[in-house]
């Protein structure tokens, strides 16, 4: 027996419509890469999705066509988001911060037909075009004053003066909520980034899951700051939960200094932000180094890598802000756990709920997880056994794009190639990534632990862990270390900080300073150019 309720598809343009009809009011701000402060509110993105869907139909861009962006967070950015999958096309967000050549494969190899950039990235896009043979049309998100008079793009065009000319009504396409919505590339330190498909109906999912309590618990009475970049991995799903539950939206635009953070912040009275550890790291230092407190918000999510345990502390010891600790990856959509307590945790000691919090947290509804040994079989939820993580859910991948790399489910489960614990109450702790965990004399060492330590020292800005060959061990444990500004740290004293902090076999064998630690496209680590940079270092004897 079937259930009698109406059949619609879970489709993006009904989170627009949503948004548009019962929060019309509600504002999306936006800074400008002109530098100034755009505001307009949810009906008018919705009209202007609308005109961006007459657009692409008006430059004969078939259904499923891939249209690329390369943009900041913006409303000219998130009205593509809509237009885009809506009119049922496929939005490709790429990776500014990947280098030129990068980019023209990815945009070649996702045979884009379109795209769209914001102004600053034009350098970008006159190195790249000529090497992008499908690409049919260019387009400037700016005004058309603001086109350049010879930018060597042909038929290039201003994105006010493409959807100026078309109206702002449209029918949204009604068809199969499995059809393709948007992609994103991995970012792989090796070989070519691969791509995840994401559908309407996972987006859909993800963005109900998003919104959840337990979750980022968002909703009408927030003004959410998505620092993490809508070009990474859809910011972590933001605005199309925001639409869902109609909050206020704000922009940072190109601006992710400390202080043009903190300013935006306290201008639009944010309550909710989200971000990767790199970007909170220059807020915190600014807000400390002019005696700055937050008057508005409440909460921030941390994600992308491993956050220290000294920011949660300095969040929420100095600022008054809660961090949600959060874990996933580019094919989860990105979500795949959060840090929230259980209502048993409620009356446990500060020290004992600060070390729950430095856990990536349970799964939200809608993902499995599981830790399995080298021969695959599980392991037990103890909160002491490590093993290989793996998930399954409605959000997560099946295959990339194009079956690059063939199929990667086992059993049904896709192996994130994360080595971790997960706890009796389901809290799950990252204590590595399985190619930098560091094996020691039979034993593994968690590059993680060895990096918070470091972090937690005053006068270390960054640090990374990574092993070296060892005769006798295998592996020993070194960390690289950038220091503050004027700060005075030796080696000796970092190797002493580490005294009762992690067991004996553990500490690192040598502190190696550097100016700086190899950043991946979206504000991780690269371990792998950090080994190369030390290939030449020996361990001392």
């Amino acid at each position: 027996m079937l259930g009698q309720m109406q059949n619609h598809p879970l489709l993006i343009s009904r989170l627009i419509d949503h948004a548009a009809r019962h929060h019309a009011d509600s504002e999306v701000v936006s800074r400008r890469v002109e530098g100034d402060i755009h505001r307009y509110t949810w009906a008018d993105v919705q009209k202007r999705a609308k005109q961006v869907a007459n657009g692409l139909d008006a430059l004969g861009v078939g259904l499923g066509e891939r249209i690329g962006t390369l943009a900041w967070n913006g409303y000219r950015h998130l009205e593509l988001y809509f237009g885009v999958s809506g009119s049922n096309r496929v939005l490709h967000t790429i990776n500014p911060r990947l280098i030129p050549e990068q980019i023209a494969w990815i945009v070649n190899h996702a045979e884009d037909k379109v795209l769209c950039f914001d102004m600053s990235f034009l350098p970008i896009i006159q190195g790249i075009h000529a090497h992008c043979p499908n690409i049919t049309h260019w387009i400037a998100l700016c005004d058309a004053d603001k086109l350049p008079a010879d930018s060597g793009i042909p038929n290039l065009r201003s994105y006010e003066a493409w959807i100026g000319e078309q109206p702002n009504t449209y029918a949204w396409p009604v068809f199969d909520e499995n059809t393709a919505s948007s992609m994103c590339y991995t970012s792989g330190t090796t070989g070519h980034p691969k791509a995840a498909l994401y559908s309407h109906r996972s987006t859909v999912l993800h963005a109900f899951a998003a919104a959840l309590p337990d979750a980022m618990a968002l909703s009408a009475s927030d003004s959410a700051l998505p620092v993490v970049p809508m070009f990474h991995v859809n910011a972590w799903g933001l605005p199309y939960s925001a639409a869902m539950v109609g909050c206020k939206l704000v922009f940072p635009g190109p601006a992710l200094d400390g202080k043009s953070v903190f300013d935006l912040i306290e201008a639009e009275k944010v309550t909710f932000a989200a971000g990767v550890p790199t970007v909170w790291q220059m807020l915190l230092g600014y807000a400390s180094s002019n005696n700055l407190r937050f008057s508005t918000l409440k909460r921030t999510v941390i994600g992308g890598s491993a956050c220290p345990p000294a920011m949660i502390a300095s969040f929420r010891d100095n600022y008054g802000v809660d961090v949600l600790h959060a874990w996933g990856m580019t094919e989860m959509s990105p979500l795949g756990t959060l840090c929230t307590l259980k209502e048993k945790h409620r009356h446990v000691s500060e020290e004992e709920k600060m070390k729950i919090r430095l856990k990536q947290g349970r799964a939200i509804f809608g993902v499995d997880m599981k830790i399995v040994s080298d021969d695959g079989a599980e392991l037990p939820w103890d909160g002491k056994t490590y093993g290989d993580l793996y998930v399954k859910g409605p959000w997560i991948l099946d295959t990339y794009y194009k079956n690059e790399g063939g199929y990667p489910l086992i059993d049904g489960w896709f192996p994130t190639g994360d080595v971790a614990t997960i706890d009796a109450d389901g809290f799950m702790q990252i204590t590595d990534r399985s190619k930098d965990v560091i094996k020691s004399g039979g034993e593994w060492i968690s590059s993680i632990d060895i990096e918070n330590v470091a972090m937690a020292h005053p006068g270390v800005a960054m640090a990374a862990c990574i092993g070296m060959p060892h005769p006798k061990w295998d592996e020993r444990p070194i960390v690289a270390v950038v220091k503050k500004p004027d700060a005075q740290v030796t080696r000796e004293e970092l190797l002493a900080f580490y005294e009762g902090k992690v067991a004996k076999w553990q500490k690192p064998d040598d502190v190696v300073f550097v100016d700086a630690i190899p950043l991946g496209a979206t504000g991780k680590m690269l371990k792998t150019r950090l080994r190369e940079m030390l290939k030449d270092y020996k361990l001392p004897a």
